[in-house]
């Protein structure tokens, strides 16, 4: 199949920032500077680095090492439990820079944003201007430490791959007369959208390299993925902006919220699971109602921390901390609603199924999600109103806790969980100001 000739335009900037979590510490902390860095969740040798420094990757430290294998790796490795706060706070300021020099169109995470460009600022030497400017304007207003990788592309697709083709402080474009010669080199799961499990499946069809997907026809990529998902794809990489071909696009609407947290070794029981949940729900009811959503379904996941010998006898699998464990998850579906009270009503529903027995005794991990949420200006009222006053209660609770910390006013299930499970760093989610707390 022929491709249109497209013009030698970049459409867009794909800016990635580069070891966000662990240079935000070291601008922090001058002291950390240079140094092996990793930011955790928690101080613990079973937990694993979420972020780290590029001198501690060059030492082979990464997302997902052990934080005992990091020790081995590096004894004098500077370990920081990491601060959501911080790094909402420098997001934004991030963002800020970025504006002085060109409008940020996306946010796809805490530490990427997207550029579109127009008229002029798509022919490549004023691209790449505004690139440098970025770069910058980052370093000016913000931090030294603070460095970023940008692609350029005609894209958002390309633009991210392009992001990660040069690291730290890369800054990389492809053009479509480039195109798809100039990503023939790279893995396939240097695509976005291809983890694992889709290069498994991938493979299994025959395609294990680029370039054999690349030599794919439309209709073979529409075959290989099932879905007009290659079609796109197919467009995508040899540059067009748009290769829906009348596809209905996936809907922008969130669709969930919540939250989810390791429990630390003082929690590892029922009790102690419960209040964490019931801190959990406080938090994502107050972003349900700060969102302006209601919700109509809950669902709750538990992990529970095996013995060796039980871990034989049952099916287990492993957390990335390598605790092996079994899960167990139940979903409640009941009348919108966005007050708290209520919401606390189906979790303790809920609860009451959770498995009993030996094996369930060490609960280590909880979330709360709170799905099918309704925008407020879609939710028809009931011919009962507000039941007890409740949202009035949840209103008035919000005044406080947005006023004095989100911990100010709750139900007392939760005091014993009060100051656990903080605002943990969001990879996907964009954090939010909420009063004096970002969720």
């Amino acid at each position: 199949m022929s491709f249109p000739t497209l013009p030698d335009r970049f459409g867009f900037l794909h800016i990635d920032l580069n070891s966000f979590f662990a240079s935000v510490e070291q601008q922090l902390h001058p002291e950390y500077r240079n140094r092996p860095l990793a930011v955790v969740p928690t101080l613990g040798d079973t937990t694993c680095c979420i972020a780290a420094s590029y001198e501690a990757k060059a030492l082979g430290i990464k997302t997902g090492t052990q934080v005992g294998e990091a020790k081995k790796l590096c004894p004098d490795i500077i370990l920081i439990a990491g601060n959501h706060d911080h790094y909402a706070e420098y997001s934004h300021n991030i963002a800020k820079a970025v504006e002085r020099c060109c409008p940020v169109a996306h946010t796809p995470s805490i530490d990427e944003m997207v550029c579109q460009l127009i008229g002029r600022e798509q022919e490549p030497p004023t691209a790449r201007k505004i690139s440098l400017a970025i770069k910058q304007a980052i370093k000016d207003d913000v931090g030294e430490t603070l460095r970023c990788s940008i692609g350029m592309a005609p894209n958002r697709y390309l633009a991210k791959i392009a992001s990660d083709m040069q690291k730290p402080d890369g800054l990389i474009g492809l053009l479509p007369s480039q195109l798809p010669r100039a990503i023939a080199h790279l893995e396939l799961r240097d695509l976005p959208g291809v983890g694992a499990k889709t290069e498994v499946r991938l493979n299994a069809k025959g395609i294990t390299t680029m370039e054999q997907l690349l030599a794919l026809d439309r209709n073979g990529m529409h075959l290989l993925w099932d879905s007009v998902w290659g079609d796109r794809l197919y467009h995508w990489l040899r540059g067009a902006d748009s290769g829906d071909d009348g596809a209905p696009v996936p809907t922008e609407i969130q669709k969930s919220l919540g939250h989810s947290h390791v429990l630390g070794p003082e929690f590892r029981s029922a009790e102690g699971a419960w209040s964490v949940a019931h801190k959990l729900l406080h938090k994502a009811a107050m972003r349900l109602r700060m969102e302006k959503f209601y919700t109509s379904s809950m669902a709750v996941t538990i992990r529970y921390q095996l013995t060796r010998e039980q871990a034989e006898r049952m099916k287990s699998k492993k957390h990335f901390s390598g605790i092996k464990h079994t899960g167990w998850g139940m979903e409640a579906k009941f009348a919108d609603c966005q007050d708290t009270l209520t919401l606390l009503e189906v979790l303790r529903g809920i609860w009451q199924h959770a498995p009993q027995g030996a094996e369930y005794a060490r609960p280590f991990f909880v979330g709360v999600t709170l799905k099918n949420l309704i925008p407020e200006s879609e939710h028809q009222e009931t011919l009962f109103g507000d039941f007890d006053n409740r949202n009035e209660l949840s209103a008035t609770m919000d005044k406080l806790n947005l006023k004095y910390g989100h911990t100010t006013l709750h139900f007392a299930g939760m005091l014993k969980a009060r100051e656990t499970a903080p605002t943990r760093i969001a990879f996907t989610q964009i954090p939010v100001q909420y009063g004096v707390d970002y969720m």
